[in-house]
């Protein structure tokens, strides 16, 4: 490839040589392929879909997430943020989309992805115009915030995956701790281009350990097509207004764990802070491709904490190496049984790969908070929000009080919680310490 150069993948711009960018854009999307994937399958089956039917949903969510992450890296007019953003099936809107499903249907969840959608992406566009109260202390405490939540995450995933019939077992300690252990081993004694991808040795390592151990299961591999194009409008959107504004709740939830994301990219990745154009451009993508997302039958696309923990840790920003792997999820929806391949990957492995991407998140927000300064003011902003938002959530039936669409926004997510606590300190602590 003309003037490519391996160099290239610590800048933003530039070619990387193709052998040396699949790699890494493999790593990205194996961080994030199981969580990718799984609450469509959550949903399809909590709504009663067929095998067949959820696995068409699997495949286009996988192809819309490759194209949101395209459009993320290579903006179009005012829509994409020009960031190494990874864009994947969100977690945040299943509790509210299993309700609406089992109360209106799935035809209802879909017209509520599309009407919410668009409101994120016109907001998105006219971000400019209240941006403004997302002050460094908010975008910091809510990074932290983001990397808390994610830890146990990681955690669950060690252990064999919420719900696994060996959840905590010896065999996924020992598969988790080698995957961990050869990861942090391969980015301590390497340099350069390897250390870039220890994620990856690591996740091979745990891999071939899990095969030899006898927890990886191969039936997924059976009876799958080699090509299968995705289904446009499986589902009449039907429109319930009620139904419409929990969504719409939901996605604003949505934005600001998108704005954190964004926030800590350019922390992160690029040492700097984040600008307006690229948030606002973040979150129009983030809106309009989830409303695209909902004509093919999936719920909401939304930039994937994961990877930003990937990106920290790799120091890796090259939008021509991420690209990469917005290609291969694209590929994995097109040909099932590569998509098939990569779901084979043991729970146990993926959090050994990524508890430490997670820390690596926390450490950023910590970065950031230091960088807006230890004032009194920003202090209890922290303090008060991260206090809050971690500990309310964490009181299993603290909300059980409030209307279940305040529940179900609020009571399992502190990003949510940490954000408004955090916005509305900002607003009202006045702007001077009183020493």
């Amino acid at each position: 490839m003309k003037n490519a150069s391996a160099d290239n993948i610590y800048k933003l711009d530039g070619k990387v040589p193709l052998g040396k960018a699949i790699p890494v854009g493999l790593q990205h999307v194996l961080a994030m392929f199981v969580a990718n994937i799984t609450p469509m399958i959550i949903l399809a089956g909590a709504c009663g879909l067929d095998a067949n039917l959820s696995a068409r949903l699997v495949q286009n969510a996988m192809i819309i997430a490759g194209l949101g992450t395209l459009l993320q890296l290579c903006p179009i007019w005012k829509l994409g943020s020009k960031l190494p953003i990874v864009m994947g099936v969100s977690f945040t809107f299943l509790s509210c989309a299993i309700s609406i499903g089992n109360s209106y249907g799935y035809e209802t969840i879909i017209g509520c992805v599309i009407v919410g959608g668009l409101v994120e992406g016109i907001l998105g566009l006219f971000a400019k115009y209240w941006i403004k109260i997302i002050s460094p202390i908010v975008a910091a405490t809510v990074v932290t915030a983001i990397g808390f939540s994610l830890l146990p995450v990681g955690a669950n995933s060690f252990a064999g995956g919420v719900g696994s019939a060996d959840f905590g077992s010896a065999r996924n300690w020992i598969i988790g701790s080698v995957t961990l252990l050869s990861c942090l081993i391969f980015t301590i004694t390497t340099k350069g281009y390897l250390k870039v991808i220890s994620v990856l040795f690591g996740l091979i390592i745990g891999y071939v350990l899990s095969i030899c151990l006898g927890a990886v299961n191969f039936s997924a591999l059976e009876n799958t097509k080699i090509i299968a194009l995705p289904a446009f409008l499986p589902f009449k959107p039907n429109f319930n207004f009620a139904a419409i504004i929990s969504m719409v709740v939901i996605y604003l939830v949505s934005a600001t764990e998108t704005i954190g994301d964004t926030s800590a990219l350019a922390e992160t990745g690029l040492n700097r802070e984040v600008k307006e154009e690229e948030i606002s451009g973040s979150l129009a993508v983030d809106g309009f491709i989830s409303s695209i997302a909902g004509l093919f039958g999936c719920t909401p696309i939304t930039s994937f904490s994961q990877n930003i923990g990937l990106v920290a840790m790799t120091k890796v920003v090259n939008r021509f190496t991420i690209g990469t792997g917005a290609i291969i999820m694209i590929i994995a929806g097109i040909f099932p049984p590569f998509a098939a391949l990569l779901t084979t990957v043991p729970h146990a492995v993926l959090g050994g790969c990524t508890i430490m991407m997670f820390g690596m998140i926390v450490i950023a927000g910590l970065k950031m908070l230091g960088k807006c300064g230890y004032t009194t003011r920003n202090m209890n902003i922290a303090a008060l929000s991260l206090s809050i938002g971690l500990g309310f959530t964490q009181a299993t039936g603290m909300f059980d009080i409030f209307p279940e669409m305040i529940k179900s926004v609020f009571a399992q997510n502190c990003v949510a919680v940490v954000f408004i606590i955090a916005i509305i300190l900002n607003l009202v602590l006045p702007k001077k310490d009183a020493e």
